[in-house]
């Protein structure tokens, strides 16, 4: 274990993470998978307990399985801030992903406890359980719990071994008692990596958040017709596979000429039967559409079916497109924006604001309270990928302005 007195807290906090990247806290032999209410899981939150109780928190799991550290307020029965992200990850993952968050969490913590220093609201720092979704077919399940926005339904669930999520260790009856009445929990806060380029290219540490990107996702189905590959001659042929490359490009185009902050990403395409000496009678792929947004998002995912109808029509194939994810945006807080933003000028970065990409369990935590959440660069801002990397002098950066944070926090509440 790394030592609490040892390091910086934002270079402990990375350390840390690294600590986490391998067994007993891992899945898998060398590399990193720890899925929801697996043995490395438990290991982790192990881990977690030691270190939330080091810096001055009382730690508890609730019905969801989350670990929770809670740091008292100056006063008795106050509402709390929630500082959280997930202790999951994908298969074969990054370290920081998820886990940084926590950590540095834990260490804003620390830091108030070695002054004796207490706010007017309690700090209380979650560990999230699957907000990947990478064990089971669900994400964001333990955060949805909290949030109040999951449905008993939701939990009638089987891992890819067929282990149903009440035999993997919870107790479904009183899974959704996870959950936090308004005014439990007054703002939430989650600092987590880029998992992209945007910080790294303006040469910054960190960047507040502004929201998280509406979604739009689809299954596409192209259907022509099978048939030998050696005897089908070319112009009479109805394959859908070039038809679906060339429904790929068109999604690559016309995002990019859109020339604003959408992406679409074609990420599994499937041929059947998927014989080499045959020509496919079907293709299945997905797309994924995302803008800051909606108008945006719906613009270019209009463009793009648009295109592969007439692809579709001009093939004679026949082309099934089901949306099968709609998320709208979910926007940060303005007035904590704007703390944070200050935060970063106390701790001397450039005020820069930034939209997710990704999905974060602050999307849900919307649903409960005002939300808050501050980026970190990443190298190459490559994540879900063991080349993840955090340069420990970033997170020290992200700490400073976490505390500048919580001091303003403090301050609004005490003008109250």
């Amino acid at each position: 274990m790394v030592s609490a007195l040892s390091m910086p807290g934002g270079a402990r906090a990375v350390a840390r993470c690294d600590v986490l990247r391998e067994a007993p806290y891992s899945d898998i032999e060398g590399g990193l998978y720890r899925g929801y209410l697996t043995p490395a899981y438990a290991a982790a939150q192990e881990a977690l307990t030691g270190w939330m109780e080091e810096a001055g928190m009382k730690v508890r799991r609730d019905a969801a399985a989350n670990l929770i550290g809670r740091y008292e307020a100056s006063r008795p029965d106050a509402p709390a801030l929630m500082i959280a992200s997930h202790l999951d990850s994908v298969r074969d993952g990054g370290a920081y992903d998820g886990p940084l968050g926590i950590m540095l969490g834990i260490e804003c913590v620390a830091a108030l406890n070695t002054k004796g220093r207490r706010f007017p609201f309690a700090i209380e720092v979650y560990a999230f359980g699957d907000e990947e979704g990478s064990r089971f077919p669900a994400a964001m399940l333990t955060s949805r719990a909290v949030a109040g926005t999951l449905e008993r339904g939701a939990l009638d669930i089987a891992d890819g071994d067929g282990v149903t999520l009440a035999e993997a260790g919870v107790d479904l009856g009183a899974y959704l008692t996870a959950r936090r009445a308004r005014g439990e929990i007054f703002a939430y806060l989650e600092a987590h990596i880029e998992q992209g380029p945007v910080l790294e290219a303006n040469g910054l540490a960190v960047g507040t958040v502004t929201g998280i990107a509406a979604q739009l996702r689809y299954a596409i189905t192209l259907k022509g017709l099978a048939g030998h590959a050696g005897t089908s001659a070319m112009p009479l042929r109805r394959d859908p596979l070039p038809g679906a490359a060339q429904m790929v490009l068109a999604a690559e185009e016309l995002a990019a000429a859109d020339m604003s902050d959408a992406v679409a990403t074609v990420g599994r395409i499937e041929a059947l039967p998927g014989a080499p000496n045959v020509i496919p009678g079907e293709v299945r792929f997905t797309l994924d559409v995302r803008a800051g947004d909606v108008r945006r998002r719906n613009r270019v995912a209009e463009a793009i079916l648009t295109r592969c109808q007439a692809i579709a029509a001009a093939r004679a194939l026949d082309l099934d497109v089901a949306c099968i994810h709609d998320l709208p945006p979910s926007p940060c807080d303005e007035g904590l924006m704007e703390l944070l933003d200050a935060a970063h000028e106390s701790a001397g970065q450039r005020v820069f604001r930034l939209v997710s990409g990704a999905g974060h369990d602050a999307m849900n935590m919307g649903a409960l309270c005002p939300t808050a959440m501050l980026f970190l660069r990443c190298r190459g801002g490559i994540s879900h990928n063991p080349a993840e990397h955090v340069e420990p002098a970033d997170a020290q950066v992200a700490l400073a302005v976490m505390l500048g944070f919580l001091d303003r926090l403090g301050e609004r509440h005490h003008a109250r």
